[in-house]
């Protein structure tokens, strides 16, 4: 007899075929006495007691499997758990730097753009400075010529004085 069905139906049909198989047996050796009913019972009961003790073994490991499927379920779920607290914890790492690197990244840009008309003026001072500068050394040069060219004239001055008031003290002696 070929069925489909759970194992638990497999075994049931199984027990009810060998059932029937001992009641027919029991039949046909003695034709119905007494003791065939009494041997059919006995045996019918001893088939229930062997399915029921079957039954109770599925069910015992059927609970056995459903007690790992849960142990393991619970690690599974303490696994996720624990890989989302990771997850988390990473993702707190590499925010807070974001928003620092941003941050500075803005007082770059900001700084930059501060920074650029800065040396374009500091440049432009610088051009100044220079011209400024290089007017001073003329001067400086000028003057120099100037005061040289001054004391030349004084000198000169002081000579043609001193001449002159030496002729004016001869002419004086003269007169004397």
């Amino acid at each position: 007899m070929a069925s489909t069905g759970t194992p638990k139906q497999q075994t049931w049909e199984q027990q009810q075929s060998q059932v029937q198989k001992v009641k027919s047996s029991g039949v046909n050796m003695i034709n119905g006495s007494p003791t065939d009913d009494y041997k059919e019972e006995e045996m019918t009961e001893s088939a229930l007691a062997l399915f029921r003790a079957k039954e109770e073994e599925i069910e015992r490991k059927k609970m056995e499997v459903r007690d790992r499927v849960q142990a393991y379920m619970g690690r599974v779920e303490e696994a996720t758990r624990r890989l989302a607290d990771i997850r988390e914890e990473l993702d707190a790492l590499i925010d807070p730097m974001r928003k620092e690197v941003a941050v500075l990244r803005k007082k770059v840009d900001t700084v930059n753009r501060e920074l650029k008309p800065l040396g374009q003026t500091c440049q432009k001072k610088e051009r100044e400075y220079k011209e400024a500068l290089e007017t001073v050394n003329e001067k400086e040069k000028e003057k120099a010529q100037l005061v040289s060219k001054l004391m030349e004239l004084v000198s000169e001055s002081e000579r043609l004085r001193m001449k002159k008031l030496e002729e004016l003290s001869r002419n004086i002696e003269t007169l004397h």
